[in-house]
């Protein structure tokens, strides 16, 4: 039994203070959480001895949800996209069993009628995968929910979950929730999980409590998943991400609670310099 927990980045001022050096903000974040959504990923592939370095900074167990490239999800949309592909994938090969999923975020606009190059694309990926559909028909519409479902249940993927729906519990108070209303899907909460390893990715308010007032019924689901013999990995967000470090600590403590047999996360790695008093 094993609950992940994590953020969006490994790297923010507001919880290292200025005081790491880029080669270090991994290995810190890594005695915080357990896993890190690599969203960067999405924009560039980096070079394979920038991901050995990750890979150097993390223990074994460290998990990444590891996002798939741009040109492969949103420009060629999983068509042609072999050459792309192996690339990535080849540069990742470093992580070995760090990497939780290959995440496959896709478009708003990648809907229904396209499950059939979703289908053959998950075919090609190596090892497991979780994908994130956006598209309204996928929530509203239950035949194209049956419909994706069979899909990824042909090869063993998750449906990453994408819980919004405390962000747009009321107006924005502020231009950083502002800005995530802009940015963010609009979708309702889905809690179905389809394999062993569900993925959780939640998102907030500025305010702390209402973020934790937000997350109480994933509380629940999380500690059922766990008394079923999963292993879900919950990523935290807030608006500006300043919060979500201490954030996603503090929802594994209160699944531990409930779960007291759960396994506690590392001792934080101490981020300011030591004094002699």
């Amino acid at each position: 039994m094993r609950l992940h927990v994590g953020c969006a980045m490994w790297r923010h001022a507001a919880w290292q203070e200025g005081q790491l050096p880029a080669s270090a903000a991994l290995r810190v974040y890594a005695s915080n959480c357990t896993a890190v959504e690599g969203n960067t990923t999405f924009y560039a592939t980096p070079s394979r001895s920038t991901v050995t370095s990750w890979a150097a900074q993390t223990g074994p167990d460290f998990r990444f949800l590891v996002k798939l490239p741009k040109p492969i999800t949103h420009e060629r949309r999983l068509i042609d996209a072999e050459g792309p592909l192996r690339e990535f994938l080849t540069a990742m090969e470093p992580l070995g069993p760090r990497v939780h999923a290959w995440w496959v975020q896709l478009p708003a606009s990648f809907g229904p009628n396209e499950l059939g190059a979703l289908a053959g694309f998950l075919r090609e990926l190596p090892s497991r995968s979780a994908v994130e559909v956006r598209h309204p028909a996928f929530f509203e519409n239950e035949r194209a929910a049956r419909q994706l479902e069979y899909v990824l249940g042909q090869v063993g993927a998750e449906w990453v979950t994408f819980d919004t729906t405390t962000l747009f519990e009321g107006l924005p108070q502020s231009a950083a929730e502002q800005e995530a209303w802009s940015k963010k899907p609009r979708v309702p909460r889905r809690t179905l999980a389809l394999t062993e390893f569900p993925v959780v990715r939640y998102h907030g308010r500025d305010d702390a409590e209402r973020t934790v007032a937000g997350w109480q019924p994933w509380l629940d689901t999380v500690t059922g998943w766990l008394r079923e013999g999963r292993s879900p990995t919950v990523f935290i967000h807030t608006p500006d991400n300043a919060s979500s470090l201490p954030l996603a600590r503090r929802f594994h403590a209160e699944v531990r609670a409930r779960l007291p047999e759960l396994e506690p996360l590392p001792e934080p790695e101490p981020t300011e310099p030591m004094t002699l008093f």
